[in-house]
């Protein structure tokens, strides 16, 4: 697999959000191929037509508020193309890939990461250099 690379948002590549801030053990859902987790805290994110959960950690380092549950995700992400297909483990649970998605982090070291399809990566980011 060749070297993660830095990218950042496009420009007005929006996000919907509400932080699930209520006393909650948190539900389980099923997407990308796995069991993801929330808890209380975390963001339930609308995000080009795909809804899923971020930690509430993770939400308030990357994303800054636009307006009343607008969000634009302002930290750049790291990135590699899959070779192969396989599983990613992370903070809600895993997300399967396939060969030629991406490997997205929020860590140049590669902690905090997700799978995404090569189109949609290449909607929502380009090269940070």
């Amino acid at each position: 697999m060749a070297d993660r690379r830095k990218y950042r948002r496009k420009e007005r590549t929006v996000v919907a959000a509400v932080q699930l801030d209520l006393e909650t053990e948190g539900f389980t859902y099923q997407k990308w191929g796995g069991s993801q987790k929330c808890k209380a805290g975390d963001w339930l994110v609308l995000n080009a037509g795909e809804t899923y959960t971020v930690d509430q950690q993770t939400f308030a380092e990357t994303y800054r508020p636009v307006s009343l549950g607008v969000y634009e995700k302002v930290a750049g992400v790291w990135a590699v193309e899959a070779s192969d297909a396989g599983s990613v483990p992370t903070k809600e649970g895993s997300t399967d890939y396939e060969a030629g998605d991406f490997l997205v982090s929020n860590k140049p070291d590669g902690g905090d990461s997700y799978a995404m399809s090569a189109e949609k990566f290449h909607s929502l980011y380009e090269p940070a250099d």
